[in-house]
């Protein structure tokens, strides 16, 4: 099924506009945030942004697996948030966000189709695509704690 290979697709474009074209979001983000700025490293952004395009391609691999449509909502989930993240960034700091068009043109309406799509066909239950929503939305806080540790240790080295 196509939509599984859609949040590849999406991701590709998100990371386009945010490193090639326009680009620069590595430089906005470390103005956005910098206390956490030291975490932001060049090495991190390429491996995080890799694993993320991994993640998508599997989900598009594991689409016929038992987990993949739980895997396709997750990664959804999470997809929608970082649009959602762009979005926030974009008005709290009346400047553009790299990322902030793919991440409300097609992360956004990609979750909810694909939730909708899956739940009303009943691919997914209420209750699993819940779960796939809550398990999508941990990686900000993850990402954030993880941000809050790397840059603590960076700067007492």
């Amino acid at each position: 099924m196509t939509l599984f290979w859609l949040p590849l697709a999406a991701a590709s474009a998100h990371i386009t506009e945010e490193f090639v074209w326009p680009g620069g979001f590595g430089k906005w983000y470390r103005g956005y945030r910098p206390e956490i700025a030291p975490s932001m490293t060049t090495r991190f952004l390429f491996w995080i942004n890799a694993a993320l395009l991994f993640g998508c391609f599997a989900v598009g691999v594991d689409q016929k697996a038992s987990f993949g449509p739980m895997f396709f909502l997750a990664m959804c989930a999470m997809l929608a948030q970082n649009g959602v993240f762009h979005l926030i960034a974009t008005l709290r700091a009346r400047r553009y966000s790299p990322g902030v068009v793919t991440g409300v043109v097609a992360y956004l309406p990609l979750a909810a189709y694909g939730y909708w799509f899956l739940t009303t066909r009943g691919n997914v239950s209420i209750s699993d695509a819940i779960v796939a929503a809550a398990i999508g939305l941990t990686y900000p806080i993850l990402s954030l704690l993880n941000h809050k540790r790397r840059a603590r240790h960076i700067v007492a080295a």
